[in-house]
Parts: structure tokens; sequence; C-alpha cells
């Protein structure tokens, strides 16, 4: 039987839907935007008259985006990044959080102590730069990869979903002979695939958006994500001058594109890829996002 609403329910409810599309209109319009200016012609982008939708459209900015050699370095550079650091993060917590989730874990207070520490106590900037360079880690693939693999509280997070899968399983698999390294990739992780959906996600999203480690830690810009070429575009915003006795600095010069068309232009194809992931995903992302919520 359905519940007849009253009158200051249709008001609340009204509301709400207001509000929320109020929310969707202010996140989805800067993208919008951006997109938009990306496509339109360098005359409407320079006179400032572009809101939401394309002004005579061109695909100038793009062309001369994917001419780049940087462009491509970066973005492969990232992807390897973010893969690598969604592996090891995905295992190491995997393993960490396991251990603590057994009742007869030798070292398990003592380990729960040191992992709460670090969530409030931090090396601090100097400290960890002078760790990593005499690592031999400056410079590398393994400091855009390694540091920050395992957080504290995602293992907390992990922890809390593999207590809540039956313990008959873990007993019955030692009956049939199986060791915890066996049980832990071949009955615990099998069940957490929406817990491991979502946190490859988060970690990925981190890892692709990631420039302030490669502006401390890499000096060779043929390792440089693809952020370190957004910014170069984007924040410093000099492309004269990056692509100056090239084709592209003649294009500017004559008005062809538009600086802006180009900036805009590689935020989108930066964005790309995040956004296709996402679909894959989904299904898994609202049950691992309420995991921390539901047991603590």
């Amino acid at each position: 039987m359905a519940i007849k609403k009253s009158t200051g329910d249709r008001v609340f409810d009204i509301c709400n839907i207001l509000f929320m599309c109020l929310i969707m209109v202010i996140m989805l319009y800067p993208m919008l935007n951006v997109l938009a200016i990306s496509l339109s012609s360098s005359a409407k982008v320079t006179q400032g008259v572009i809101t939401f939708y394309p002004q005579e459209l061109n695909f100038e900015g793009y062309k001369y985006i994917l001419k780049q050699g940087q462009f491509y370095t970066g973005f492969r550079n990232s992807v390897i990044y973010a893969a690598l650091s969604t592996i090891f993060t995905l295992l190491f917590t995997s393993l960490a959080a396991y251990s603590l989730a057994i009742k007869d874990f030798v070292f398990k207070k003592a380990f729960t102590i040191f992992l709460t520490i670090t969530m409030f106590i931090g090396g601090g900037m100097i400290p960890t730069y002078l760790l990593y360079r005499d690592l031999h880690m400056i410079n590398t693939l393994w400091v855009m990869t390694v540091p920050g693999c395992v957080s504290a509280y995602t293992v907390f997070v992990f922890r809390t979903f593999f207590q809540g899968l039956p313990g008959d399983l873990r007993e019955s698999a030692f009956i049939d002979g199986a060791n915890d390294l066996y049980i832990c990739f071949k009955i615990t992780l099998p069940l957490s695939k929406p817990l491991l959906a979502t946190y490859a996600l988060f970690t990925i999203v981190g890892s692709w958006n990631s420039w302030f480690n490669a502006l401390l830690y890499l000096q060779d810009e043929a390792r440089y994500p693809i952020q370190m070429f957004l910014r170069k575009m984007v924040v410093d915003g000099n492309i004269s001058s990056m692509y100056q006795g090239t084709e592209i600095a003649a294009m500017l010069a004559n008005g062809a594109v538009n600086p802006r068309n180009m900036q805009m232009a590689v935020i989108i194809l930066t964005m790309f890829p995040i956004l296709c992931i996402y679909p894959f995903v989904q299904k898994y992302f609202v049950k691992g996002v309420m995991i921390g919520a539901i047991k603590g």
C-alpha cells in the first residue's frame, strides 16, 4: 500500500530535486565550457563569447596537441605510473589487511598501533626527499609508484571488509590443507571485488592527477606524467615560447588557433581516460564506498 505524502513532504522533495539540479549545473557547466572552448574557432574564443556550446566548430586545438611528442610521452608515463600504483596498492594493502583480519595474528595489536600513528605523524617534505635520495629513487619510476602505495586508512577499510566475510571459509580451507596465502588470493580477494574495484578507481584517479610528486622528484622531462605537460600548457601559459620556430608558433602568430583552444583541448584529452574507466566499475562503486559506513 502506497503511503500518501503530506504537503510538507512534497515541498521537501521538490526542494531536494531543485537543489540537486543546481549542484548538477554547477558541476557540469565548467566541463561543458572547457569542451566548448576547445571546439570553437579562434575568433570566437578571442571574443570571449563561448558559454556551454561550441561556436564555429574547430578541431585545430586537438590537431596540434596530438602532434606533440611530449603529450604521448606524458600519456605513456601516466598509464605506467597509474597501473603500477594500482597493482602495488591493492597487493600490499590486501596482504596487510588480511593479516590484521586474522584473529590469531601474533603482532596484530602492535601493527595496528603502528599504522594508526602514521595517520597522524608524517615525515615532512625535506626528510622524505632525503630518504628517497639515499634510496636512489629520485628521478626513477619507483618514486612515482612505491611511496604511498599503502595507506593506513585503506588498510583499515580492507580489514573491515575481510572481517565481514564468513570465518567458516577460512576454517574449511585450512581443513582442506590450504595456507593463509592461498586463502587470501583464492578465497578472500575473489569475494572482495566491489572493494578492489572501488579502491582501484581511487588509486588510478589519484595517480593520474598527480603532478606535485613529479615536480619534486623527477628531473628528466622524459619521465614526466601527462599532468606535467598539462601544467606546462595551462598554468605556465607560455605556449608561444614552448613551440617557438614550429608550425604551431606560426599558427598562433596568425591567429589560426588560439592558445586557449590548445589549453582546453589538452584538459579534455587528459580527462578522457578517467571518464572511460568509470562506467566499468560503476556497478561496484556504491557498494564499495559504503563499506566503511556499514561496519567499523
